[in-house]
């Protein structure tokens, strides 16, 4: 976090100070990132974004490739931290579906500037990949 404040610091040097960041913030920070890194945390925002308030089994469909307890850890963590509501309704068999709340949304919103850097870079970063395992292989 030094590093990127740092940065940021000196870009806007001229134009405004930047405030230092409280411990518990920086904190935050780094869990949030340390969660949203996790692919099935980014894949489980993007299908409630796109496809609204889903099942349990609807959300593993939708991802695809998660095997049940991961869905669980990944949705509970979600919870826990605000982003998505579970709705457990009273009915025989059970029936529980997840929906983003606004926090949730607003992180989604966030990250689709990734999804936009990698359509803009693709053939970019598959280049310098390529490029990279040729290196690698000729070495």
């Amino acid at each position: 976090m030094y590093a990127i404040r740092e940065a940021m610091a000196t870009m806007h040097a001229r134009s405004e100070a930047i405030p230092p960041v409280s411990p518990a913030v920086e904190s935050l920070v780094r869990q949030v990132i340390a969660q949203v890194a996790d692919k099935w945390t980014m894949l489980v925002l993007e299908a409630l974004e796109e496809h609204g308030t889903l099942r349990f089994t609807e959300v593993g469909r939708v991802v695809g490739g998660i095997s049940q307890k991961m869905l669980t850890k990944t949705l509970r963590e979600m919870e826990r931290d605000g982003l998505v509501v579970r709705t457990v309704h009273p009915v025989i068999p059970p029936h529980v579906d997840y929906t983003l709340t606004e926090l949730g949304r607003e992180l989604s919103a966030a990250f689709c500037g990734v999804w936009t850097w990698a359509e803009t870079y693709y053939a970019q970063v598959s280049a310098a990949r390529k490029a990279f395992r040729e290196r690698e292989e000729g070495a």
